[in-house]
């Protein structure tokens, strides 16, 4: 038997473990046609895999254009600035400007030093770093996703601090075998509105939504898609979630479609919610 482990996506690391789709003109790596309801798109894009920060400069590179060496020699020339005749006569004074501040007066050692300013708490400087109070309590930090990462691990990571993870992988002795993509609705603005063709679906609450499920060629029909949304299912349920929907399509090929087929929701407890020849709607209840 392998040793399963379910994880989430949550860094680069795993995002890197996310399997290759069966069809490889789709890419889970660089997808967002549920994320973009207008130009989304599931194909396999490698340019959008790099982190896209601009190439820095060769650090071999060189100067083609000539360098003039800075002259050693002595000035030829007359010094600018320099005093005329007299040597010994001291520079010439810069003309007044009578719009410059007057100058301030040098110090008296015999003066008292003046009194230092009572602090005002209502006029401090509160530019500089906040006085930590042990009393309060410490708000931790939230997980986040680097500006430079991929950018459907970016999609991935919006929510990481509030809501979660996006994604989880199914690894089987270590190697990624299942992934599945997920989220609240307000997430997947395709789904979102393809919901909104079926006004029978109830709106309150808001379900949850599982967007993609698949797995690698090779260990089909072993279990490991049903096992992984059920994990999800129950991952949601603790978010506080009372339903999760899936929206596959009907009629599509079995590696033409990241969102399997209707028989295999119903196969993990979901029911047909709303019956249709193109994009049946599946739900359950959590």
């Amino acid at each position: 038997m392998a040793r399963l482990e379910i994880v989430d996506v949550i860094d680069e690391a795993r995002f890197g473990l996310i399997p290759p789709c069966a069809e490889p003109a789709f890419d889970h790596r660089t997808c967002d046609y549920w994320e973009d309801a207008d130009r989304g798109s599931k194909a396999h894009r490698p340019s959008r895999l790099p982190a896209g920060s601009a190439a820095a400069a060769s650090p071999g590179s060189t100067t083609t254009g000539p360098v003039s060496p800075r002259s050693t020699e002595p000035s030829s020339g007359p010094v600018t600035g320099a005093t005329e005749g007299n040597l010994f006569a001291s520079p010439p004074k810069p003309e007044s400007n009578p719009f410059a501040a007057a100058p301030k007066p040098n110090a008296n050692p015999f003066a008292p030093a003046p009194a230092a300013q009572p602090r005002n708490p209502f006029f401090a400087d509160l530019t500089g770093p906040l006085t930590d109070n042990p009393f309060t309590p410490q708000r931790p930090s939230r997980p986040t996703i680097a500006a430079n990462a991929p950018r459907k691990l970016q999609l991935l990571g919006r929510g990481l601090g509030i809501f979660g993870s996006y994604a989880k992988l199914l690894l089987a002795d270590g190697e990624a075998v299942a992934y599945c993509q997920f989220g609240p609705l307000s997430a997947y603005p395709r789904a979102l509105r393809l919901r909104g063709l079926y006004p029978q679906l109830p709106q309150a609450p808001l379900p949850a939504v599982i967007t993609c499920i698949a797995t690698t060629a090779d260990v089909r029909r072993s279990g490991y898609a049903l096992r992984l949304v059920e994990e999800v299912c129950h991952d949601l349920a603790g978010r506080g979630f009372a339903a999760v929907e899936a929206y596959p399509e009907a009629r599509a090929g079995e590696d033409a479609t990241p969102a399997a087929r209707p028989e295999f929701w119903i196969r993990v407890g979901f029911s047909l919610a709303v019956d249709d020849d193109h994009y049946p709607v599946l739900r359950r209840e959590l």
